[in-house]
Formats: structure tokens, C-alpha cells, sequence
């Protein structure tokens, strides 16, 4: 798949990720949290679509950027199409990518069992914020999510030990 799905992108942004990101937020989600704070990404009939060539483009423009942040919606429900992107993005560019996702790692991992994009999807990128928003655990304090259930992941070590390596910023 060499389109996209979208909400929206934000081409500079520094609450999405460590550095100076570019975000792409995807249409459709799955998970229709309580409180989130995209709830214009849940509708998977709405949004646009966009070709990986234009967001490459779009993210080469600006030669500041330290990575690129996949948000939504849910990018797994894209999964294909995101790794596709994701693949483009460190072949030209070189760049760190971030990926929030409902999902927890654990669920992902069974997940991937199935999907092999989710897979390919889970081992090129660099940073997870997994688990669903919740409400009730809501804490505006925290850097990059915004409830204290969610974590941030460090993906090439979580796979490699197996288990959910968590990151503090």
C-alpha cells in the first residue's frame, strides 16, 4: 500500500515525541476512548487520503526534523500502509519514528502473529506509546501520553528481550 488514510499532519511538532517531529495522524480508530484527545480520528469513513510520496516529500522538506511521529486514529488498523511509509522514511532519511497505538505491546505482539505488517510495523520503529487513554488515569503531567496506564516503549529492546521495555522522559 503506498497511500494513507488521514485526519491531519502537524509538520512541526514538539509534544508528539522526543526532538522536532513531523506527525501524521491517520483516520480510524477502533477504540473510541473516553476523554481522547482526537476524537475526530475514530469515524473510519471519514478523512483523505494521501500518498506515501507526498508525506516523504512533505517530511524532506524540512531538514530540522529529528523524527516522525505515526499517531491517530489507531496506525495499526494501517498497519501495511505505515510500514510501508515507515520503511521510506529511514531508507531516505534516517529519521526516528514513534508510533502511539491503543493497543498495549502484549496485545500487538499476539496481534502480529496474524498480521505480518503489524510485525514489520512493530520491528522499524523506534518508540511505542501503547494502551488506551483512560479517563480516570488522566495526568496532564506526563511527557508524550496522556494517562498513567500508557508507556512509553523502547521497541528494538522490548523485542529482543520479549517483554515491554519501558522509557521515562
Amino acid at each position: 500500500m503506498k497511500e494513507l488514510k488521514l485526519a491531519g499532519v502537524v509538520k512541526e511538532s514538539i509534544t508528539d515525541g522526543p526532538g522536532f517531529r513531523f506527525t501524521i495522524f491517520c483516520q480510524g480508530c477502533p477504540h473510541n476512548c473516553q476523554g481522547c484527545h482526537n476524537p475526530g480520528t475514530h469515524d473510519f469513513e471519514s478523512g483523505y487520503y494521501v500518498s506515501n510520496n507526498k508525506l516523504i516529500e512533505a517530511i524532506k522538506a524540512n531538514p530540522l526534523l529529528s523524527g516522525v511521529t505515526f499517531s491517530g486514529g489507531e496506525p495499526f488498523c494501517q498497519a501495511e500502509a505505515f510500514y510501508h511509509l515507515a520503511e521510506e522514511i529511514k531508507r531516505q532519511l534516517g529519521l526516528n519514528i514513534m508510533v502511539y497505538s491503543g493497543y498495549t505491546f502484549e496485545e500487538l505482539i499476539k496481534m502480529a502473529k496474524e498480521n505480518e505488517y503489524i510485525d514489520k510495523l512493530l520491528n522499524i520503529c523506534d518508540l511505542l506509546v501503547d494502551g488506551e487513554f483512560i479517563l480516570e488515569e488522566k495526568d496532564l503531567t506526563l511527557t508524550f501520553r496522556g494517562s498513567r496506564n500508557q508507556r512509553i516503549v523502547d521497541l528494538p529492546q522490548s523485542l529482543i528481550s520479549g517483554k515491554a521495555v519501558e522509557l521515562e522522559y
